[in-house]
């Protein structure tokens, strides 16, 4: 069999094509978003995140509403508990994110023990189903996806600001905690486009493995997102398509797919890889590598 028709023979079926193209949305919109979550340090945000939407999502299975509107109501709610409690509060925000998480996700398997098939579902819940993407779930995919990116063209300087000099942002008098707040909000309606693909035990690897790599490869915010993005989809589409000729979980392929790649870039990236630098100075480390710039 050619190459050709590796591509091709997977898009005759319907469930392949919209499984194709929920990849490709979530490998462009989890990486760009993802960014900013790596340059904060809120990949534990985001982890607690993707658990805490988990009470919505089974209410509303319970219930058989659409699994995005409770995914939606609870991870906006979630955003929100956690930026009140680590603003209004003496705690650290990680201390906050660690009481909503646990609580939440708790919760959320209380509820769904309820249900006679639970492990089934939970299952799904939990790692994804690409491959059962529909194509109602493909437009709420869409339009939350360009409401995301819509809101990181239109706030893109306030965000770069809040990210890398949030002292700046005060002495320009930026709104910094509606910002912040919705920055919390984008991270979370980014989490709920990313369900369906690859789930809620997962999603942190969709939005943070493709822009850490990213990081390694280039300096600049806006080269960083385009990287991660185009890592994003080559690492979903290729594991989709392993997935497929392979007959294993779509889901943790694209994961692995994508994993891999940061540990090739990890290891040879130019300037920054370990064996790169070991190569290049003589087993010598350079003194360090200057920080993502503006």
């Amino acid at each position: 069999m050619d190459i050709l028709h590796l591509l091709t023979d997977p898009l005759a079926y319907g469930f392949m094509v919209r499984a194709l193209l929920a990849a490709i949305m979530v490998g462009i919109i989890c990486p760009v978003v993802g960014t900013y979550m790596v340059l904060k340090g809120l990949s534990f945000f985001g982890d607690a995140l993707a658990h805490s939407i988990l009470p919505g999502v089974v209410l509303t299975f319970l219930f058989g509403w659409p699994l995005a509107l409770g995914a939606m109501i609870s991870a906006l709610v979630a955003a929100f508990l956690i930026g009140v409690i680590s603003q209004r509060s003496t705690l650290q925000e990680d201390t906050a994110i660690g009481i909503v998480f646990a609580g939440a996700f708790a919760l959320g398997v209380a509820m769904i023990s309820t249900a006679s098939n639970y492990a089934v579902d939970l299952t799904h819940i939990l790692f994804g189903d690409v491959l059962g993407v529909s194509t109602t779930d493909l437009w709420v995919m869409l339009v939350l996806g360009l409401v995301v990116l819509g809101a990181i063209v239109a706030f893109y300087k306030e965000f770069l600001v809040l990210t890398f000099d949030p002292v700046l942002a005060l002495v320009l008098r930026l709104p910094a905690t509606a910002l912040r707040y919705l920055l919390l909000g984008v991270i979370a309606l980014t989490v709920v486009t990313s369900l369906q693909t690859v789930g809620i035990a997962l999603v942190l690897a969709m939005l943070v493995t493709p822009a850490a790599t990213a990081q390694l490869l280039t300096r600049r915010l806006p080269p960083m997102m385009m990287v991660a993005a185009l890592l994003g989809v080559f690492a979903n589409v290729t594991g989709l398509y392993i997935s497929y000729y392979l007959n294993i979980a779509s889901g943790p392929t694209m994961v692995l797919v994508s994993t891999l790649i940061f540990g090739l870039v990890f290891l040879f990236a130019p300037g920054r890889g370990i064996i790169w630098r070991m190569t290049s100075n003589g087993g010598r480390s350079p003194a360090g590598a200057s920080p993502t710039s503006r």
